[in-house]
């Protein structure tokens, strides 16, 4: 950050409400610019950067990101550094160390943090730390992996939308016309009930089960991006992304001026995860990105739900293949989503659930029914000689069967009664 010059000359005078040089407030104020500052170097899933911060703490690590050497970054992480599957190669341990503050280097040469800060000021983007009381935490959950801060917009908070009824509700961006159907109708209902909704803002699924919690009265539904929040992305689905921003809450990573990238949408799926309390896939094809969210979910102990589609059809494998390989949650109904969140209501039966007389019968009344034909009567002691019960006992269902009106009485026969 920059600091005020002091006229030539003059004598500093004390500010008796700035904090004193190693108070707590400095160090948080220090924390706080080294967490954005590394927002802005480093890539979300950059796991050296994410180690060094874990171990020596986010202004620890950016002090020796600046001025520290490749033995100092390897030692001070206990001389191995974790792979990124997107280098080159895997190299040495002093080759990953290298390329780390080579990549670090490069972002902070010619960093102006403060002019970051103040153009999102300017876009009300405002940031987001652990240490904000906004901060949620179920981003605790991500451990070593949680973001370094967040950059967020709108009027929401954060916490306040993810602390009570919340599901994620993701799919292909290729749906068909049925998984664009589920899930914006699974969102309105969930929505409607109180829920929050989240999801990552992109072309089908997604941009369903936004539009469906919009349309609940009541509902809320918080978009997670993959890119800044200054650039909405798609472009197609901007003036729904600004329905959320100006009703709810966008939520990223990654700062004002990052495009989004593959990388970083499968980075962004595991802030889907984490902040919500069940995941349901509505509709992947066999290697869609949505599967990433539920595994990660599934990491983090967050239950996954799917929806099943036609066999037949290519859009819904990945989440057969999540049903068949990975236990998730067959999931029907709407009423299925609350099921899955923790300390839900039991989903019951479902709306398809058929309940009639056939189900108060007994399986000795049972019998007695599947001995009367259902075109024709017969005598009660033709019956007895038919099933083998005692006399008593087909009289006694036969009674139970004539107050449900199952069968009635012909003179001195029985037979059923006929339904339309």
């Amino acid at each position: 950050m920059t600091t005020p010059s002091n006229p030539a000359g003059t004598a500093a005078e004390p500010d008796p409400a700035a904090p004193a040089p190693g108070s707590a407030e400095t160090g948080a104020d220090a924390t706080r610019e080294a967490r954005v500052t590394w927002s802005l170097i480093a890539e979300p899933a950059d796991p050296v950067a994410l180690l060094a911060r874990s171990v020596l703490g986010p202004a620890g690590a950016l002090e020796l990101a600046r001025h520290g050497t490749e033995s100092e970054l390897l030692a001070r992480l206990g001389g191995r550094l974790p792979t990124d599957a997107a280098d080159p190669g895997p190299g040495t341990h002093q080759l990953r160390a290298r390329r780390a503050l080579t990549r670090w280097r490069t972002r902070l040469d010619g960093l102006d943090i403060d002019r970051v800060l103040d153009d999102a000021d300017q876009r009300h983007i405002r940031v987001l730390t652990p240490e904000d009381a906004e901060w949620p935490p179920a981003l605790d959950d991500l451990q070593e992996t949680s973001p370094h801060c967040l950059w967020v917009q709108g009027p929401g908070r954060l916490d306040d939308l993810v602390t009570g009824r919340c599901a994620a509700v993701v799919g292909s961006r290729a749906a068909t016309g049925y998984g664009e159907e589920i899930a914006g109708t699974f969102a309105a209902s969930f929505a409607a009930s109180g829920g929050t909704v989240v999801s990552g803002g992109a072309y089908g699924v997604d941009g369903a089960a936004h539009r469906g919690a919009l349309s609940a009265d009541g509902g809320a539904t918080l978009a997670v991006l993959a890119g800044g929040l200054d650039r909405l992305y798609p472009r197609e689905n901007a003036e729904m992304l600004e329905r959320i921003r100006d009703r709810h809450l966008l939520v990223s990573e990654a700062p004002p001026g990052t495009a989004p990238t593959r990388w970083r949408f499968l980075s962004r799926n595991r802030l889907i995860a984490a902040l919500s309390q069940a995941v349901v896939v509505v509709e992947a094809s066999w290697r869609s990105g949505a599967l990433s969210t539920a595994r990660l979910a599934d990491q983090i102990s967050r239950p996954v739900g799917a929806v099943p589609g036609p066999v037949t059809s290519a859009a819904s494998a990945g989440c057969h293949r999540l049903i068949r390989e990975r236990g998730a949650v067959l999931i029907t109904e709407s009423a299925d989503v609350l099921d899955l969140l923790p300390g839900g209501p039991a989903a019951g039966d479902g709306g398809f659930a058929v309940q009639d007389e056939l189900d108060l019968l007994t399986p000795a009344d049972r019998r007695v029914l599947d001995a009367v034909p259902p075109r024709s009567s017969l005598p009660v002691a033709r019956i007895v000689r038919e099933i083998g019960f005692e006399a008593v006992e087909v009289e006694s269902a036969l009674a139970r069967l004539r107050l449900l009106g199952l069968v009635e009485d012909v003179g001195e026969r029985v037979r059923r009664v006929r339904t339309g």
